[in-house]
């Protein structure tokens, strides 16, 4: 089984800054993508940031310039770091990865998220 931990969450005031964790634990033979989704109530979940294993990103055009999405192979982690935050960016954000297990098998996991919420 695989697991993914999201934390770093809170309420911060517009401008502020919150850098997001998430840990993949459990039966993992490799992690291949990783990414941060968000969801605001009433909403479509939306990819805001993503990353592959050798590094490569890709960022929503409300992220980019705002929001540096980094991994660490070696401890099995993905942060967002979230610079210059606005009202806009309130939402749950939930860690992803594309996980190959110890089956030799590849699935999409998710966890359970961290609510960030930006005030005016």
């Amino acid at each position: 089984q695989v697991q993914l931990a999201e934390s770093g969450g809170g309420l911060v005031q517009a401008g502020g800054s919150l850098r997001l964790s998430c840990v993949v634990s459990g039966s993992i033979f490799s992690i291949r993508d990783m990414g941060w989704y968000r969801q605001a109530p009433g909403k479509q979940r939306k990819l805001v940031a993503a990353i592959t294993t050798g590094g490569t990103t890709n960022y929503a055009d409300s992220a980019k310039g705002r929001f540096t999405i980094s991994r660490d192979n070696a401890k099995n982690t993905v942060d967002l770091q979230m610079n210059s935050l606005k009202p806009e960016d309130t939402a749950v954000y939930t860690c992803n990865a594309v996980v190959i297990t110890s089956t030799g098998y590849a699935y999409n996991y998710w966890g359970r998220g961290t609510q960030v919420t930006v005030s005016s």
